[in-house]
């Protein structure tokens, strides 16, 4: 059914078990200062499409800072798309995975957050390649970070966390995307915590 053991990973009972974990109010707020932060940075974006959308946190959050915006998601576990498919927009969500998602069209703003780690390593190209065509402006990139590629045990699963340089692995291999801002949110921050992530703000010049 799915191409990699990561799919098939997210797809099952752990990824049921993930939305559970990850649907709190604290979260939605931490959400909600990062991106108040990054979309400040950015002009005209009225569609956004984000990769490995879960249950819509991150969607729900964009939407309070920006009403009006035009919201889809891709999502591989069935019983995270059957949420997402009240937060998104008419016709926006992809139940399918990242990997095997054709772009249908480009959108202003195209996020991931907390999924590249979680990629198999040999489709990482694939997927820089989906999130950069299905971008017309922005792509925004809010992952862990280290500077050379590791594998770290996830919840006693190996093979399930890689952590690398991805915004800097994607603007080598796309030369015409520029970096508009980056930050760090530690997990210790005392009023909107994030999960130690670095994020990137890249823009198509």
């Amino acid at each position: 059914m799915f191409k990699t053991e990561q799919e098939q990973f997210w797809y099952g009972e752990f990824g049921n078990d993930y939305l559970e974990r990850n649907n709190h109010l604290q979260l939605l707020s931490s959400n909600i200062s990062l991106f108040s932060n990054i979309i400040s940075k950015t002009e005209n974006v009225t569609t956004l499409i984000e990769f490995g959308a879960n249950i819509g946190l991150n969607l729900k959050a964009l939407k309070t800072i920006k009403p009006s915006i035009d919201v889809s998601g891709i999502e591989i576990n069935t019983k995270a798309a059957e949420i997402l498919k009240n937060v998104v927009s008419e016709g926006g969500l992809f139940n399918e995975s990242i990997i095997q998602y054709n772009p249908k069209k480009l959108y202003d703003f195209v996020l991931i957050k907390g999924v590249l780690i979680h990629i198999n390593p040999n489709e990482l190209k694939n997927v820089y390649k989906k999130l950069y065509e299905s971008s017309s402006q922005y792509i925004c990139v809010v992952e862990y970070y280290s500077p050379s590629p590791v594998a770290i045990d996830y919840r006693g699963n190996k093979n399930k966390l890689f952590k690398r340089d991805f915004a800097g692995e994607i603007m080598d291999t796309y030369k015409d995307l520029i970096l508009v801002d980056y930050g760090f949110v530690y997990h210790r921050d005392k009023n909107f915590p994030q999960d130690d992530l670095t994020w990137f703000l890249l823009k198509k010049a």
